[in-house]
């Protein structure tokens, strides 16, 4: 069997460890707050994935975006009462160590049918959140980010393709 030309790279950044292409610095929430105050920081950190740690530093699970949007979607009055710990899934939260390979956090992934995992170092508490953006990242040659999870850097002003507007052309605004 051939190899194709990127086949020798992708085997490379499959076999590196978690902690070097995962995101170090996470936003993270108390397993007693609030379903409001999950999406405060959802909102003001722009990420999609919370991870939820106990107390002692250890991760009880990761909450995505969506799901805490439609549990905000109930009655005002009874989001003020909704913990976060009600939201995690019953049974144990897929969990990968920094130390892990990535093609073993890709395959994890992808039996759990997820797009991100909570990391934890060798005491067993959060080191950070791996998503699949960052094994994408990491594919591609990009250096891993060291900054929250999930953020979307700015993509470049869209040029549109055709002639240029005329000069002093007045039409009217589409809303």
């Amino acid at each position: 069997m051939e190899r194709q030309p990127g086949e020798i790279h992708d085997e490379q950044v499959l076999a590196r460890t978690v902690a070097d292409v995962m995101r170090t610095a996470a936003v993270t929430i108390a397993v007693d707050e609030t379903v409001l105050v999950a999406w405060e920081l959802l909102q003001r950190s722009g990420s999609r994935h919370l991870p939820v740690v106990r107390p002692d530093g250890r991760c009880a699970g990761l909450l995505d975006r969506a799901d805490v949007a439609v549990a905000c979607a109930a009655p005002a009055a009874s989001l003020s009462g909704l913990r976060v710990d009600e939201l995690l899934p019953g049974r144990r939260p897929a969990l990968v160590h920094a130390e892990q390979t990535v093609r073993h956090a890709a395959d994890l992934m992808t039996y759990t049918e997820t797009d991100a995992l909570p990391v934890l170092d060798e005491d067993g508490c959060l080191a950070g959140v791996l998503t699949a953006a960052d094994i994408v990242a990491a594919l591609a040659d990009h250096p891993a980010q060291k900054g929250p999870a999930d953020i979307r850097p700015q993509a470049p002003p869209t040029v549109l393709p055709g002639p240029p507007p005329r000069r002093g052309y007045r039409g009217t605004a589409v809303p």
